[in-house]
């Protein structure tokens, strides 16, 4: 049998990209400003996480201008969303060991 870490995302384990991506599951999208004040860091560091998310595939980042302001969306691709998933899931088994009599979460 196979130890549930080996199923944990390495780009999940920063708690930085784990915490956007835990946002995003909740959201058709959020603009890039919410997600920083949300998460409680800067805009260069939600940049820098952000492409590190963008080029694994994991979240898609849309640009447009609303009025004469640019503005920035993210939001979870399905990829993004199979992922947390299998690494949540992951990080509950290791937590509380077999998932069949595991306690729940919450």
């Amino acid at each position: 049998m196979t130890h549930p870490r080996h199923q944990l995302d390495e780009l999940l384990t920063h708690p930085v990209r784990f915490s956007i991506v835990a946002m995003l599951t909740a959201a058709d999208r959020a603009e890039f400003g919410f997600v920083r004040d949300q998460i409680e860091i800067s805009d260069s560091m939600l940049s820098k996480q952000m492409n590190a998310l963008e080029q694994a595939g994991y979240v898609k980042v849309r640009k447009a201008f609303v009025g004469k302001r640019g503005r920035t969306w993210l939001s979870l691709t399905s990829q993004g969303r199979r992922t947390f998933d299998r690494h949540l899931s992951a990080l509950h088994t290791i937590a509380y060991g077999n998932t069949a009599t595991a306690r729940p979460l919450g």
